[in-house]
């Protein structure tokens, strides 16, 4: 036998006999595997509830409480939601709101957190302060709509972005995140003639994209469900996202008090509802697959330091 082919078996024979998993180890793992499993079902049921009774007809979901494999496949419900131009038109804004709030809350979290993240920065420590104090204490509704108000923002889509653009959360992970890269990276751009906005671009941004993409994400689900702004701000049903429309629609099909002209959509009520609930759903689980393979780096930013 060759040198180079007893090679590994000498390796393995130094490294010592393999263990094998003891009793406890085995059982840990089947009772790990049984509760995430379960924990994943009770995820994945609701949802799947909701596409199997958008997919099914009226009279089986008047006998049927839940749904997840329809007895007979309709389309029904998605083509009487597809056939109005008033799904698209909010579907329309939502994107609007979701691309455009994600991108400035973006630009202005990172600008605020690579500026407070250094520590010669004079009042530093009395904007963290401040920053860090809205997580515990708001303005309030009335005082916030008063300001929207003054600004000339009622009906208008800035509204819905404008007043949120920084999350508290969302800066303090991203600071720590800057916190953490070795000032000779900087030090050493700054030499080659980078100014504070070049070493931002060139250096810190690059180092920075598990951040960024998680921190996007979290700003992208909260501006796609965004509802509450929309109920105190926008007063044309024109300019409503679809969450707005969405309980518009809950409303009608229940049978209470609501504008019908506005919804454009009426009863059949209960597959109509589950129906335009995944239509909704449905952006983000697109998106999701494409940045997950930063969001766990990311997501862990700050509780391991290296």
């Amino acid at each position: 036998m060759s040198k180079t082919a007893a090679t590994p078996r000498v390796a393995a024979e130094s490294a010592g006999p393999i263990r094998r998993p003891t009793a406890g180890l085995r059982v840990f793992r089947v009772v790990n595997a049984v509760v995430l499993t379960g924990f994943a079902l009770i995820c994945v049921l609701p949802f799947l509830n909701v596409l199997g009774s958008s997919l099914a007809t009226p009279g089986e979901l008047a006998t049927r409480s839940f749904v997840l494999i329809p007895r007979e496949f309709t389309l029904d419900a998605y083509r009487y939601i597809l056939s109005t131009s008033t799904i698209f038109r909010a579907m329309g804004v939502s994107v609007f709101v979701t691309t455009v709030g994600t991108f400035v809350s973006l630009v202005i979290t990172s600008l605020m957190a690579y500026a407070l993240s250094k520590r010669y920065l004079r009042g530093r420590r009395v904007i963290n302060f401040l920053v860090v104090f809205t997580m515990l204490f708001s303005g309030g509704m009335i005082p916030t709509f008063i300001v929207v108000n003054r600004l000339g923002l009622i009906d208008s889509l800035w509204s819905l972005i404008l007043p949120v653009a920084v999350n508290a959360f969302n800066f303090v992970i991203m600071r720590s995140f800057f916190q953490a890269i070795p000032d000779s990276l900087e030090e050493a751009a700054r030499i080659d003639g980078c100014s504070d906005l070049g070493v931002f671009w060139r250096i810190v941004l690059p180092l920075s994209l598990a951040s960024i993409a998680t921190i996007g994400l979290f700003y992208a689900v909260f501006y796609w469900n965004t509802y509450q702004s929309a109920i105190l701000y926008i007063n044309d049903s024109s300019k409503w996202p679809m969450q707005v429309l969405l309980r518009q629609i809950v409303i009608v099909a229940s049978g209470m008090n609501a504008d019908e002209n506005a919804v454009d959509i009426v009863p059949p009520a209960q597959s109509v509802k589950m129906a335009v609930i995944f239509v909704a759903t449905l952006p983000m689980l697109i998106v999701y697959p494409f940045i997950q393979r930063y969001f766990v780096k990311g997501a862990l930013i700050g509780s391991v330091k290296g």
